[in-house]
């Protein structure tokens, strides 16, 4: 009777594998090569299906960046009557609407000098235009330093995101929305409830995966350690056939260096786990902090190797100038943008959305 195929080679005493024993093994390496290649395909269009949900979706971006599309909207008020005579007190007034949405100085000097440059010779002129020369700057900050805002998912299963930050930014609830995509794509979703320092986060999380229909792991005697939960999640993810594990983490102040410190172990034990994991390590940012996120930034990612930013309360704030902010800065993309507090109201970034959103 031929053997199993996961069966390995027979050795002989003489230390040669047995041929008809083999051809198993070369069998059972074919599949295995095959069923990677599929889990690869799926993160793949995974992906790419969430992040083309991103313009389906644009009504709820345009709402969500109202205040900030409110702030900019003196920009077609000095364009709409603009003559060659009156650019200086036109562009500083422009360069004043953008510090007041958060751009920052350098971004904003930078855009600003660049159409003063092209009014200068001549390629800019009408107002639309300089209109349209101002999208087109912003655009090209965020793609060129962005890049690729589709969420990195790996090539097998589980594909695993840690979720980190500090407290009050919006991490538990951000993981529990972006839970919710990925179920409605058919998803199978393991939670692992990391954060045990604060019992009511470990509680949120339960809520949030009896309401996506999530598996969750918790820390049954209250004792556990962060990384021994996020170690045992992704071993019952791999287990149990799971998906995408999704790591929350407890908040922490990113000048707080023993609990940031605390980040990397739990990463090194999710990399023990599973070669290759994590896959993402997303950092939740408040948007009502505007620029002052960007010191949280540099800190947790000099740490822990930050690979994607989820910016959340973008809807209470007419900062969303901080979003072209935080890229330029770090060259790390935003996957994702909080414009509301419905479920759905967690968007995939995208960057052209974005621009036409922020402009009236």
């Amino acid at each position: 009777m031929a053997a199993p195929s996961h069966v390995l080679p027979f050795l002989s005493p003489a230390g040669t594998a047995s041929s008809v024993r083999a051809i198993p093994r070369r069998r059972a390496a074919h599949l295995r090569c095959a069923a990677a290649a599929g889990q690869a395909g799926f993160f793949t269009r995974l992906g790419r299906l969430i992040k083309e949900k991103a313009k389906s979706d644009v009504e709820k971006l345009f709402s969500g960046f109202s205040k900030t599309r409110e702030n900019l909207s003196v920009v077609d008020e000095l364009l709409t009557y603009w003559n060659l005579a009156d650019t200086d007190r036109v562009l500083d007034e422009l360069e004043e609407a953008l510090l007041v949405s958060d751009f920052g100085p350098k971004i904003s000097f930078r855009i600003v000098d660049t159409l003063r440059e092209e009014i200068r010779d001549g390629k800019l002129k009408s107002g639309a235009e300089i209109k349209a020369a101002l999208k087109r700057c912003i655009l090209e900050l965020l793609t060129s330093k962005g890049g690729n805002s589709e969420l990195n998912l790996g090539f097998r299963k589980p594909s695993v995101i840690m979720i980190v930050g500090v407290n009050g930014g919006g991490k538990t609830t951000s993981l529990g929305k972006l839970a919710h995509r990925f179920k409605n794509e058919g998803v199978k979703v393991l939670m692992a409830a990391g954060d045990t320092f604060r019992a009511a986060a470990r509680d949120q999380l339960e809520v949030w995966a009896e309401r996506t229909g999530s598996e969750i792991v918790i820390d049954n005697d209250k004792k556990a350690q962060p990384p021994a939960v996020l170690s045992q999640a992704v071993k019952r993810g791999k287990r149990e056939g799971f998906d995408v594990v999704l790591c929350d983490t407890s908040g922490r102040l990113h000048t707080n260096y023993g609990l940031m410190e605390e980040l990397v172990t739990c990463k090194k034990v999710l990399a023990k786990a599973l070669p290759g994991a994590p896959n993402e390590i997303l950092l939740v940012l408040d948007g009502t902090t505007g620029l002052n996120m960007l010191q949280q930034a540099r800190e947790f990612n000099d740490v822990v190797g930050v690979t994607g930013f989820i910016l959340t309360k973008l809807d209470g704030t007419a900062r969303g100038g901080c979003v072209v902010s935080v890229v330029d800065e770090l060259g790390i993309p935003v996957k994702f943008v909080g414009v509301g507090e419905g479920v759905e109201d967690l968007q995939p970034f995208d960057a052209e959305a974005f621009v036409e959103a922020i402009f009236p």
